[in-house]
């Protein structure tokens, strides 16, 4: 994780952003059916319901909104509708989309009910917004043909589809692109017995023996996240094929984990390194960004990205108009005495 003296984020073993080591299993591992999706109940109850309702009309579904953290099931949840709908699904992604040519090529590709499913929508430029406004509304497409005088407007018909997007930064979209979305659904991150059961699920598909605490053990420092979970689960099983007899226990899963510096509440070494520069630094804080992310030598974009989100989750970070403070609950988690200071409400003699 550490190599030549700086942090290797591209391979970092608790990103929830999918990384080179999941492109062998990410695809084998995702369900096919709500049937077999774990957890997410009320959304897969809703969908469930729209999906039913859409299908006995004989209609398309409406067009779905999904958001929420990295890793949670976005792209598995768009395939299962395609699937449950009966229809073909087309992925693409906002960056991948440059210019109104290329969206109108992906729309006029689809066939009567299909799914476009368009992951990080929150990046699809202005101008790609509003080719997509009637095209969701209407469907039908404006494309202008040449320029100055000569330009002329040429609108193309379009089959009825259903456009699904994804988002980690539902905030970034934009208020007319959100409002035409009809079915808007939130991903929150998993519990650990849901993981837990998702961790025994992927074992069997792999052909790993994993029993129920050590599955419980990999999923209670997956940070809530399926994605990190079956990373896990992938790398544990080395250790156990090495120093065990191939089956995953807790106490083989606690050894791969604490050698991989994953400790039992998830947080890694770079967790650790922020919170131990913010206590010992600077007196457990306020501590601007930049100022933080000079200390340990990374990007403050990083750090506000990569590790801010977690850690204010579990309670250890709390952002404040002076800056990065770190809580009672983070000393307490990495065994540190917090100094009584005036601001803690003692009585100062100045």
């Amino acid at each position: 994780m550490i190599e030549n003296g700086e942090f290797d984020f591209e391979n970092r073993i608790v990103a929830p952003q999918v990384i080179a080591q999941d492109d062998d299993i990410d695809y084998s591992l995702r369900p096919k059916t709500l049937s077999e999706y774990i957890g997410q109940d009320k959304v897969k109850e809703n969908m469930q319901i729209y999906i039913e309702a859409a299908k006995k009309r004989g209609e398309p579904l409406d067009h779905v909104l999904l958001y929420g953290p990295p890793g949670l099931g976005k792209t598995t949840l768009s395939a299962i509708i395609a699937h449950e709908m009966g229809v073909n699904i087309r992925v693409t992604s906002g960056p991948a989309i440059e210019k109104p040519g290329d969206l109108a090529a992906l729309l006029t590709n689809l066939q009567n009910g299909d799914v476009l499913f368009i992951d990080e929508i929150h990046r699809l430029s202005r101008s790609i917004e509003e080719v997509l406004y009637p095209a969701l509304e209407d469907f039908a497409i404006d494309i202008i043909i040449g320029k100055g005088p000569a330009a002329r407007s040429i609108r193309f018909d379009l089959p009825r589809f259903t456009l699904i997007g994804a988002t980690t930064r539902s905030g970034q979209l934009s208020a007319p692109l959100r409002d035409r979305f009809g079915v808007i659904q939130r991903l929150e991150l998993y519990s650990a017995d849901d993981l837990a059961e998702i961790i025994s699920r992927s074992a069997v598909i792999l052909g790993v023996a994993i029993d129920k605490d050590g599955a419980y053990e990999l999923a209670s420092r997956s940070r809530g996240t399926p994605r990190i979970a079956n990373r896990f689960l992938k790398r544990v099983r080395d250790y156990a094929d090495v120093m065990g007899d191939g089956r995953i226990t807790r106490d083989i899963a606690k050894i791969a984990l604490d050698r991989m510096e994953v400790d039992d509440l998830g947080l890694d070494s770079l967790d650790k390194r922020m919170l131990l520069t913010i206590i010992n630094g600077y007196g457990g804080g306020p501590v601007g960004l930049d100022t933080l992310a000079s200390a340990i030598g990374e990007e403050a974009v990083t750090l506000e990205d990569v590790c801010e989100p977690f850690l204010m989750q579990l309670g250890f970070l709390a952002r404040t108009p002076r800056g990065r403070c770190a809580t009672d609950l983070a000393y307490k988690h990495l065994g540190i005495a917090r100094p009584n200071r005036p601001e803690d409400g003692q009585t100062s003699l100045l």
